[in-house]
């Protein structure tokens, strides 16, 4: 387990490089020397207390955060700002309400001049993968929630990005539909095989998606443990129910354990 990167080759699909992301008027960075390598295909979950910068940093790789001090690379080049190599999930689906299920995953096609029928097309397919072809026509609202970020997941997938960055997605569903789609994204992630980079303050969501689980110590952000999961893929739900995983989950527990009573105290006060 290591909490930097040494080594620095050019086939990296992300490199982070000495980050340090600081807001106007704030004396204290939110982020401070965080260094990560992830490679090509990776699935990458990052946890740590509020105020660890986990959002900072996934929005500085995207490049939707200038970086204070040092780097983001994104295939051997420096992150600018937004690119399409970079698709995002947000927390909230943000879907438009008057566009059907298949307009909306269709819709950055659309902001790309791709024609009309086969952008529709590429969007069908994505929700023949994600279980939503039956509901191509059907508007947001009368979806479930589950469904929704279901939506939200095509629609990041649709124009087919290097790399693929989610904040909390499943943070709002309920606790047995947000099993089912850490199942489904298992299963899309091992089509596609995209590098993910998935934010979460769930240890056991965190520890069921990963390869490696980035712990971000809090007051500054830093890369404070990376600790490789060596349970088999593909995995299932049942995992969860193993000793294995408990005991990993529970490492994570206690890399982050005083963070979170501190953050908590500090609520009180």
């Amino acid at each position: 387990m290591v909490g930097s990167v040494a080594a620095v080759r050019s086939d990296a699909a992300l490199e982070v490089k000495s980050l340090g992301v600081r807001f106007p008027g704030q004396g204290q960075p939110v982020l401070d020397g965080v260094d990560l390598r992830i490679e090509q295909g990776e699935f990458i979950t990052v946890v740590g207390a509020s105020g660890s910068g986990k959002t900072t940093l996934l929005r500085a790789i995207h490049g939707l955060l200038p970086a204070s001090a040092g780097e983001v690379r994104a295939g051997g080049e420096p992150v600018r700002g937004p690119s399409r190599t970079r698709g995002f999930v947000f927390q909230a689906d943000s879907l438009l309400p008057w566009r059907t299920v298949i307009d909306n995953v269709a819709y950055p096609l659309e902001l790309r001049g791709v024609a009309r029928r086969e952008r529709r097309q590429a969007a069908l397919e994505l929700l023949e993968l994600t279980g939503l072809a039956a509901a191509a026509e059907k508007f947001p609202r009368q979806i479930s929630g589950g469904m929704r970020q279901r939506v939200n997941l095509a629609r990041a997938l649709v124009g087919d990005p290097e790399i693929l960055l989610m904040d909390e997605p499943f943070a709002a569903l309920d606790a047995q539909t947000r099993e089912v789609l850490q199942a489904e994204l298992l299963s899309i992630w091992g089509q596609r095989r995209k590098t993910v980079v998935f934010v979460t303050h769930q240890l056991d969501e965190a520890v069921y998606l990963a390869d490696r689980v980035v712990v971000l110590s809090a007051n500054p952000g830093r890369v404070k443990e990376i600790v490789p999961i060596d349970l088999p893929r593909p995995r299932t739900l049942d995992v969860k129910y193993t000793s294995e995983f408990a005991e990993t989950v529970n490492v994570l527990w206690q890399l982050i354990k005083d963070d979170v009573v501190q953050h908590a105290q500090e609520e009180k006060e």
